[in-house]
């Protein structure tokens, strides 16, 4: 009886914690779940106020940038704000050390003086329409399931092929619940879009990797691009004749700032969570592959730090790929440390427990659930030797080691040599050279070799020794067992360490640089890696994971019968969402309460001349001397982040963070450390979103850029009066 009240009482509190803050919302349903909710929460708009097809709303202000973050347009002349992060790659790919934009910063003084970006695009979402009932025409429960999938994909075509649409849009298709719900999202994609202004990286990424996935934050994450059209606002190729594009929408900004429990909605595209993962696959991630990953990247991160210290022209180099590395490692910490203080494993099997008694008091579902939690726990236990050792080598052989990572890359390029000849690829000898000088430009040898010393000793500890490729075991043999000789072994005799002869091969005659790259020594090291791993893990681990996934289809779909009193969000894969919530502080640990904004004072007292994570530019120290911060401050201080609760993850970097009334009061980049289990388990008491309050970002673009022309596009407001 009291196992009973237990369940039911954590049924209760689960289901008034989700109605709380939690979700990631398809917009298209809003009216219909969440208005009336958000309204109490404070918000003083409707849902056709956020997305509508008929008018101008939130939705369309809202772009998906460059496919992995969020931006949103705050002019009418195009002007997109995102998150210094996410335009790292162009702010960088501008720079020299002559013209150091990461470094100094970067504001274009008219429209003539803003880059290009090849191959940077932003799109947009037209509409949202569910189609479930199309997609899944003709599929019965005893399709086999090559079948089943093959017919939904003709389905999904004659979708596609059906769409009411613009010649100038597109269309796709993507499943929901695992599967069991289909919508199509009709887009339209601009691919011209320049870079406008970056603050310093002392601003744009001030704390680095000491403060990612922490709060208080002091970081101005963010930077300005502007979105180009052809003569009639339609998507255009890059052109100097293309003209501003003119949005359906673009966010007003407020100048009022936030308080404490002020209602905040986030617009963006999530990429990817696991909300209904049973214990069992929680358990994996958080006891074994995140220790496994976290211990390999200890080792690069560690010898690309120091390097970094010690080497500005590193420091520029390793910016972007130490940043990469580092945001996932602090991120699997911070989740192992998440899940064990909201007791999220066992939340899980209670819940599960409720379930599997729901399921047995019924013999329709017994029959077709009963078994379905024991099975999966089996096939999460047989997995995870699997899953462990593809990890390693996944990391070993294809992020940690740069030298790896390029014989991965020419591999493809040998392949297509080896299967069609040198035809295919001698149109391509220029763009493949260019590809190489530019990976070459940010790659140091020496710094590498360290890496692949340390990682090589983790993948002969590590592996199950049935996994071990045999290549691998004769070269360590070869080199008396000693790790760095082998690194050292390998970076001499290996033409991928050099790149004048890679390259020099290339482009005196690209057949015969395929040939020699065949008989390379780390092309054949890495390769005997990935092969061994491939014959061996991948085939064993795919298909487990894929009766896995066949499963959890089944499993979300009985989550929502099961539960009917409970409502259920979609997991995130990037396509568009809502988030909403509220300005909100944290008890993060016993004593240590966290308040909801920092100011300027707060990275005055993190300051730290000539260290790179927390060096300030000369300016920035003179505004604060002078309390200048003209219109955007508060009360004699200058307000720079705040946090909510607001359900968020990669790839809601840069979205926006809007006011009850429609406004844009800041930018999302980060998740506080405590609640960085979200993707897998959110919990209101301490999952809190980070964000740039909006007043920073146009003190630092008009005080310190000198940029005031840019916040004169916007259209500023004080909606609290």
């Amino acid at each position: 009886m009291l196992k009973r009240l237990l369940i039911l009482l954590f049924t209760v509190v689960f289901h008034s914690a989700l109605l709380a803050t939690e979700g990631m919302w398809l917009p298209l349903l809003l009216a219909q779940l969440n208005e009336a909710e958000m309204q109490e929460m404070g918000m003083k708009m409707t849902a056709e106020d956020i997305y509508s097809v008929n008018q101008g709303s939130l939705k369309d202000a809202i772009v998906h940038f460059g496919g992995f973050c969020t931006g949103e347009v705050i002019s009418d002349q195009g002007l997109v704000l995102t998150n210094h992060h996410c335009g790292m790659g162009s702010i960088r790919s501008h720079s020299t050390l002559e013209n150091n934009y990461l470094e100094n910063g970067f504001w274009a003084a008219e429209k003539s003086a803003e880059f290009p970006n090849p191959g940077l695009f932003v799109t947009f979402i037209v509409r949202i329409e569910d189609v479930t009932e199309a997609a899944l025409e003709d599929i019965t429960a005893d399709l086999p399931e090559k079948l089943r999938q093959s017919r939904i994909d003709q389905n999904i075509n004659k979708i596609k092929e059906a769409a009411e649409r613009e010649s100038y849009q597109e269309v796709m298709v993507r499943a929901f619940y695992h599967g069991n719900q289909y919508f199509m999202f009709v887009t339209e994609t601009y691919r011209d879009v320049r870079l406008v202004g970056a603050p310093p990286n002392a601003i744009g990424k001030f704390g680095a990797d000491t403060d990612n996935w922490v709060w208080p934050r002091h970081t101005g994450d963010f930077s300005l691009f502007r979105i180009y059209a052809d003569k009639d606002n339609k998507p255009a190729e890059y052109s100097p004749d293309n003209v501003p594009y003119q949005p359906r929408h673009s966010l007003p900004i407020s100048l009022d700032g936030v308080e404490e429990d002020d209602f905040t909605l986030v617009f963006g595209f999530p990429g990817r969570t696991s909300q209904y993962l049973p214990a069992a696959a929680v358990e994996m991630t958080v006891d074994v592959l995140n220790p496994a990953r976290i211990g390999v990247r200890d080792r690069t991160l560690a010898i690309m730090d120091a390097a970094m210290k010690a080497d500005p022209k590193v420091r520029l180099q390793y910016a972007s790929k130490q940043s990469s590395l580092a945001n996932s490692w602090k991120r699997w910490i911070g989740e192992i440390q998440g899940i064990e203080r909201t007791d999220a494993l066992n939340k899980k099997r209670i819940m599960e427990a409720e379930f599997q008694q729901r399921v047995n008091e019924k013999a329709e579902w017994k029959e077709q659930y009963g078994q379905l939690l024991p099975r999966l726990e089996q096939l999460y236990r047989e997995l995870q030797p699997y899953a462990l050792n593809r990890e390693y080598v996944n990391e070993i052989a294809g992020r940690n080691v740069e030298l790896f990572r390029l014989a991965n890359t020419l591999h493809r390029f040998v392949r297509m040599y080896e299967s069609s000849g040198i035809g295919m690829l001698a149109d391509r000898k220029d763009q493949l050279v260019q590809y190489f000088k530019e990976y070459y430009a940010d790659y140091r040898a020496e710094i590498d070799q360290q890496v692949l010393a340390e990682q090589m000793e983790l993948y002969f500890q590590k592996l199950d020794p049935d996994f071990i490729s045999p290549y691998a075991v004769e070269q360590i043999n070869l080199a008396g067992k000693d790790y760095n000789k082998l690194a050292k072994d390998l970076f001499t005799k290996s033409m991928l360490a050099h790149p004048d002869q890679l390259i020099g091969a290339m482009e005196e005659d690209l057949a015969g640089a395929l040939e020699k790259v065949r008989e390379d020594v780390a092309y054949d090291l890495a390769r005997h890696m990935v092969e061994q791993n491939e014959g061996l893990v991948v085939p064993k681990y795919n298909a487990l994971e894929e009766e896995i996934q066949l499963l959890q289809r089944t499993y979300m779909k009985a989550l929502m019968e099961v539960f009917p009193e409970q409502r259920f969000y979609p997991d995130a894969n990037s396509t568009l969402r809502i988030t909403y919530g509220k300005v909100k502080g944290y008890q993060a640990r016993d004593a240590v309460r966290y308040e909801t904004q920092t100011y300027l004072d707060g990275v005055m007292e993190k300051y730290v001349p000539g260290d790179y994570e927390f060096d300030l530019p000369a300016g920035l120290l003179e505004l604060y001397d002078k309390k200048d911060y003209g219109p955007y401050g508060e009360a004699g201080k200058m307000p720079v982040c705040f946090i909510g609760t607001n359900h968020t993850t990669g790839g809601n970097s840069g979205s926006p963070a809007i006011d009850a009334y429609g406004n844009l009061v800041g930018l999302n980049f980060d998740r506080a450390w405590e609640g960085v289990m979200s993707d897998l388990h959110y919990d209101a008491s301490i999952c809190r979103n980070i964000m740039v309050d909006i007043r920073y970002v146009l003190f630092i673009v008009d005080k310190l850029g000198g940029a005031k022309h840019l916040v004169e596009e916007m259209e500023l407001v004080h909606p609290k009066g």
